[in-house]
């Protein structure tokens, strides 16, 4: 990890659950981190949580990553006044509550659509545009799901996943095109997939949540932090594909 010392990293959603996680590991491991959040407050509270010394490595900015100005701005500023980002943590989504077949529920789903495909493609492109303009070592972290292996099967009694795994299947398939594209630029930013299994976090609606902490193991939002750092330390010669993280006892 020592090369990245001091080196800057971009976390979407780093308002909570595996974002926050992933920003606290980064400023650890040495990093200055851009929290990228709607909720920029969250982020706020974050860095007042870390020790003193680690404080000023974390920076909030607010950012809705369906919003393409937004993330140009923020990534604009990351250049501006740190000089550029090296590491980007892919991780804002959401699952909206709702039924593929279910009527009236357009905006949910667009939203879904938005935020974990889109949003990811204009985070992406920002961060590889800032790793290959200076030639720098970079490396592309997206945050997956198994949800984008296969659908999993909840079962009647649980919500459907409606547009969720179709977006988590379509970050598997762009893990692949970037991987492709970067070397096509001949660069040295590499693309690595996290895709754990169910993650105790907010993302989950709360009916959702409920049930599945009485029946079901979840991991925490640590576990995914902790492969974050593993795959950037890995040396630059190494192409980290997909990790894929289940809980113990897990059934899908």
């Amino acid at each position: 990890m020592e090369r990245w010392h001091n080196k800057v990293a971009v976390v979407s959603g780093a308002s909570a659950g595996i974002g926050a996680a992933c920003a606290r590991a980064l400023v650890g491991a040495g990093l200055v981190v851009v929290g990228l959040a709607r909720r920029q407050e969250r982020v706020e509270e974050l860095r007042a949580s870390l020790p003193v010394a680690q404080q000023k490595q974390l920076h909030a900015v607010k950012c809705d990553i369906r919003q393409e100005a937004q993330v140009q701005s923020a990534f604009d500023w990351a250049q501006r006044e740190l000089g550029g980002v090296d590491v980007l943590v892919n991780n804002a989504g959401i699952i909206a509550t709702t039924e593929l077949s279910q009527s009236h529920n357009s905006e949910a789903i667009r939203d879904t659509l938005d935020t974990n495909v889109m949003g990811s493609v204009y985070c992406i492109r920002e961060a590889f545009q800032s790793m290959r303009n200076r030639n720098a070592e970079g490396h592309v972290v997206i945050v997956n799901s198994i949800a984008g292996q296969q659908v999993p099967n909840l079962g009647p009694q649980l919500p459907s996943l409606n547009i969720y795994p179709a977006t988590k299947f379509a970050l598997r398939a762009m893990n692949e095109i970037y991987r492709q594209e970067f070397q096509r630029h001949k660069t040295r930013v590499r693309v690595s997939t996290i895709s754990p299994g169910i993650v105790n976090t907010d993302i989950l609606p709360q009916e959702i949540q409920g049930l599945i902490k009485q029946h079901m193991p979840m991991l925490r939002s640590e576990d995914i932090a902790d492969a974050l750092l593993w795959i950037i330390s890995t040396p630059p010669n190494v192409q980290v594909h997909n990790i894929t993280i289940k809980p113990q006892g897990e059934k899908f």
